[in-house]
């Protein structure tokens, strides 16, 4: 049976030899380049990159020799590239959009198909239905492409991705305050990115993990608390004031402070709003999905700054930056870009913004996070998954289509349906139930104001799935 190509918020994933196979990366890209050409007939141009996995060489010049004999010019990086360095050259070059064969913070057995269009953005789900339904047209249609054959051309998008980044971080601020900075790229696609940014501006800089290791040393590429040990211990021997982290096609970040605390997401994305409104002045408005902390929500209030809440996916919140309507926009998952940048998560961008920010201000982030919740209160999130049988599932689903008028004796004083299930408490805490497309599973979100309200509504989110 053919294999069904389904892309879901971050393009197609599937484990290599399983489903990620040579036939099957044959008739996505049939499928893109088919879409590309009903879009532009002739004289289109599209961008071929990757990160370090396994064969993504051969990958990319399978997509080049496919889309050359739709007459689509292979623009090819030869290099790994992270996500938003490919995102910014579609922008520059003016491409009719970019294939990027990554898995992003997959574990290292998958591999995937990103496509970007024209704008430099995720695909919005009016795109990837049209190349989905390219590629079933493709497995019923035997003829081959018709017209005259497109050569590739070789593109490095490194120099300008850089020179863009020198224009919107202080990187002299970061100098003269003399802060260390360690850098892990997870052996990912940043290799030779923050680090060297870094360096040519004079700041001591040390990295860990810089070789290229299909296998990301065993597990996924993935800058998370658990996984940032190394990077951890490089601090300790250097002295270093922070810790900066991509995961394996650097459009996602990992932020350890100066005492080995891991910052998550949900606190950088706060941290970086509000210090960008004091340094930039910027007031145009914030995105956040519906599952970020309402820390963003509570400072957008103070700053007097217009937010957007999104769903799920930073093709959404790329949207918002396009029309620039925010200043920045994040997700708790680790994505965020800022204004008049890529609409396409940076974690490049996002590491280099918080050694600016530590630089100017003089404070470690655990600092800087306590004088930001004096000024608006405290906020503490969090996210679990949990694992659903059948019979659970059905149950839980028909569940989450009521509005309850309470929730772990709380009175529910709004009902949220922006993706999923959110329901915010009179007292300002929430959960939110997202179902997976892909998986048996249910992603909970919660968040209150102190860590034992935390812990109790956690407890009830967990009791409401399987009660």
């Amino acid at each position: 049976m053919t294999t069904q190509i389904k892309f879901g918020t971050s393009g197609w994933r599937a484990v290599m030899a399983e489903e990620f196979t040579f036939a099957n990366v044959d008739r996505a890209v049939h499928g893109i380049a088919r879409y590309v050409r009903s879009k532009k007939p002739s004289g289109a141009r599209v961008i071929v990159g990757r990160d370090p996995r396994f064969l993504g060489e051969t990958f990319c010049a399978m997509a080049a020799e496919i889309l050359g004999s739709y007459g689509i010019t292979p623009l090819v990086i030869a290099e790994a590239a992270p996500t938003p360095t490919i995102s910014y050259a579609v922008i520059q070059s003016k491409a009719d959009g970019a294939i990027n064969f990554t898995a992003s913070h997959n574990p290292p057995e998958y591999n995937g198909i990103k496509f970007s269009t024209p704008d430099g953005a995720p695909s919005l789900p009016e795109v990837t239905k049209a190349i989905e339904a390219e590629i079933a047209a493709f497995d019923g249609d035997s003829k081959k492409p018709e017209g005259k054959k497109a050569e590739p051309e070789p593109m490095d998008p490194r120099r300008m991705y850089l020179a863009r980044l020198r224009e919107i971080v202080d990187l002299e601020v970061i100098k003269k305050s003399g802060v260390k900075i360690v850098f892990d790229p997870m052996w990912g696609a940043a290799r030779g990115y923050s680090d060297a940014l870094l360096r040519e501006a004079g700041v001591s800089v040390a990295t860990v993990h810089d070789t290229r290791d299909v296998l990301f040393g065993g597990h996924a590429p993935e800058p998370d608390d658990h996984l940032l040990e190394d990077l951890r211990l490089k601090m300790r021997q250097t002295g270093a004031g922070i810790g900066i982290a991509t995961d394996g096609d650097a459009d996602r970040f990992g932020i350890v402070d100066e005492d080995g605390t891991f910052l998550q997401p949900n606190y950088v994305i706060a941290l970086l709003f509000d210090y960008l409104v004091e340094t930039r002045g910027w007031k145009n408005g914030v995105g956040k999905s519906v599952a970020t902390t309402n820390l963003v929500n509570a400072l957008a209030e103070k700053h007097k700054i217009e937010l957007h809440e999104t769903p799920v996916g930073f093709k959404y919140i790329g949207e918002l930056i396009k029309q620039d309507k925010i200043l920045i926009g994040g997700e708790e998952s680790a994505g965020l870009s800022i204004r008049k940048h890529v609409p396409e998560k940076d974690g490049v961008l996002a590491g280099l913004l918080c050694c600016e920010m530590v630089a100017r201000r003089g404070e470690s982030l655990g600092k800087q996070l306590a004088n930001i919740f004096v000024k608006v209160g405290s906020f503490y999130p969090l996210r679990e998954n949990f694992r659903l049988t059948p019979e659970v599932k059905e149950k839980f689903t028909e569940k989450l289509r009521a509005d309850p008028a309470e929730f772990s004796g709380s009175k529910v004083a709004q009902v949220v349906r922006t993706d999923g299930l959110k329901l915010v408490m009179s007292d300002g805490s929430w959960v939110c139930y997202r179902l997976s497309g892909t998986e048996p599973v249910v992603r909970v979100y919660s968040e209150a104001r102190s860590k034992d309200d935390l812990a109790k509504l956690s407890k009830a989110a967990k009791a409401w799935i399987f009660d």
